[in-house]
C-alpha cells in the first residue's frame, strides 16, 4: 500500500507539472520536432529566460531531454510515454 501511495504522489506531481499552460504548450511543440530554446521562445512569444526556466522544470521531471550541438541545446520529449500521455489527454478533452 505504501508503494501505491508513493506512486500516486509521483503521478499527482506529474499532473501538477503538466497542469501549467506554458509547460504544456512547450510539450505540445516538442511533439512535432526537437527545438532549441530560442525557437521555442520565438514561437511562443516569450523571453528565453522564461522558457529556460520551464524547460528546467520539465527536465527535472524527466519529461524532456536535450542534446548539445556546439553552444545550442536542442530539446525533445524524453520518451514515447510522454507523447502517449499528452496525446491521450488531448484526445480525452476533444471527446
Amino acid at each position: 500500500m505504501t508503494n501505491n501511495n508513493g506512486n500516486l504522489l509521483k503521478l499527482a506531481e506529474l499532473f501538477k507539472i503538466l497542469g501549467d499552460p506554458t509547460r504544456l504548450k512547450i510539450v505540445q511543440l516538442l511533439l512535432e520536432n526537437e527545438m532549441c530554446v530560442n525557437h521555442i521562445a520565438e514561437t511562443m512569444g516569450m523571453g528565453q529566460s522564461a522558457i529556460s526556466h520551464q524547460l528546467r522544470v520539465l527536465r527535472q521531471a524527466r519529461l524532456v531531454t536535450y542534446r548539445k550541438e556546439g553552444k545550442t541545446a536542442y530539446y525533445s520529449l524524453n520518451d514515447d510515454h510522454v507523447e502517449g500521455l499528452v496525446r491521450m489527454g488531448m484526445d480525452h478533452v476533444a471527446h
